[in-house]
């Protein structure tokens, strides 16, 4: 009886999510409707990086090919690298002409900085102090993202056309081995699940949200919203990002990308389960009570669902089989247009529950680290709470 009434209270949140979510399950939400300016604006593209050496051949030469109408730069900001990023990032600018690009480093965060805001807060500095008039917009981009060569000039469209303060594209993450299959598509259904993209969109939406890896920022927007100094100490940075430019009255705007991609690979479950464990718990705002809901939910939502299939065809039970089942396949419907664009087989759809049991545990595991004081680690820094910060 217990487990029909939780396959049965599952069923129901499927239907509230899948109806009532901001239809957060359609992969439709490109780039909004646009055209070029009669005036193309000036932009500074700021890049933090921090042992990125790896990656950077594959991305840096694609910033730097940028076919863009106006005036644009490129600022690398080397944050504290011990891999030559610096010294690569100089060479490949040298190979691959194109936007001038400078290169920086800030030193050491100052107490209450994460490594990335402080990097971004020098390159933004900079782009604004090196010329007479600052860049009317920061493109931020990590430095493992590759932009196709007319990434820029469409993304500026976008902001102009429809007088948008932020314009952020979720990147397309790489999907490669057999564990970036199961967790990848999976990590963005969340988010989306999480901060439906057409609430964001809204221009009188409460939801916000950005994605770090590639966000076009109106300077003029910035200066306004105090970032990134107002968030200095954020982990999750692009939703504060997006936060504070909405507070402030900014419009902004967030969906998947296209023609931008991040080529960081993935290829064992422990690098996986680093990238999300360390934000995990800061993304419940340290909170034990958040964390207890946060477990009961994705048990409930989840796990209930095959678990009531798997015993009620044990038992002969049909009603708790029949719950659980609807539950299970409206759980799939609504991850397949996400496998699709990720250009994955559907039949990944029905493992959804065990990609939901890993996000668990990596979630309970970065509690685990964080009071344990090695929580929100990353790159070999490690970050406190906020009011501790």
């Amino acid at each position: 009886m217990g487990l029909l009434c939780a396959a049965c209270a599952s069923l129901v949140v499927w239907i509230w999510l899948t109806l009532a979510q901001g239809m957060f399950w359609r992969t439709d939400v490109r780039l909004p409707p646009r055209s070029a300016p009669a005036r193309w604006p000036s932009v500074a593209v700021v890049v933090p990086a921090r042992d990125e050496a790896a990656v950077l051949p594959r991305s840096l030469p694609s910033l730097i090919a940028q076919d863009y109408p106006g005036e644009a730069e490129v600022i690398l900001v080397d944050d504290g690298s011990t891999d030559g990023t610096g010294d690569l990032a100089l060479r490949l600018a040298r190979e691959h002409p194109g936007l001038p690009l400078t290169v920086v480093s800030p030193g050491e965060p100052e107490p209450g900085w994460t490594g990335k805001l402080w990097a971004l807060r020098h390159g933004i500095a900079l782009a604004r102090a090196a010329h007479a008039t600052e860049p009317e917009y920061l493109l931020l981009t990590d430095a493992d993202i590759a932009h196709e060569p007319d990434s820029l000039r469409e993304l500026v469209s976008a902001a102009t056309t429809a007088e948008l303060d932020l314009v952020s594209q979720m990147a397309r993450l790489r999907v490669v081995s057999l564990w970036e299959q199961l967790v990848v598509p999976a990590f963005v259904y969340f988010f989306a699940q999480l901060y439906p993209f057409r609430r964001i969109n809204r221009a009188t939406g409460r939801t916000a949200a950005a994605a770090g890896g590639c966000v076009l920022l109106r300077t003029e927007a910035a200066v306004r919203a105090g970032v990134p100094d107002s968030i200095r100490h954020a982990v999750i940075d692009d939703v504060s990002l997006a936060r504070a430019v909405r507070r402030s009255g900014g419009r902004i705007w967030l969906g998947l990308a296209e023609r931008v991609d991040s080529v960081r690979p993935y290829p064992a479950l422990g690098d996986l389960w680093r990238m999300v464990s360390r934000s995990a718990y800061a993304q419940l705002r340290h909170q034990p009570l958040l964390l207890a809901g946060t477990v009961a939910g994705l048990v409930l939502v989840y796990l209930v669902p095959p678990a009531a299939v798997l015993a009620g065809a044990a038992t002969g039970h049909a009603a708790t089989a029949w719950a659980g089942g609807l539950a299970w396949l409206l759980m799939a419907g609504t991850y397949l247009p996400m496998l699709r664009y990720y250009r994955q087989p559907a039949v990944l759809a029905l493992l959804l529950p065990l990609t939901a049991l890993l996000y668990l545990l990596m979630t309970v595991d970065s509690a685990v680290q964080h009071y344990r004081g090695r929580g929100a680690a990353w790159k070999g820094r490690t970050y406190a709470r906020p009011h501790d910060a």
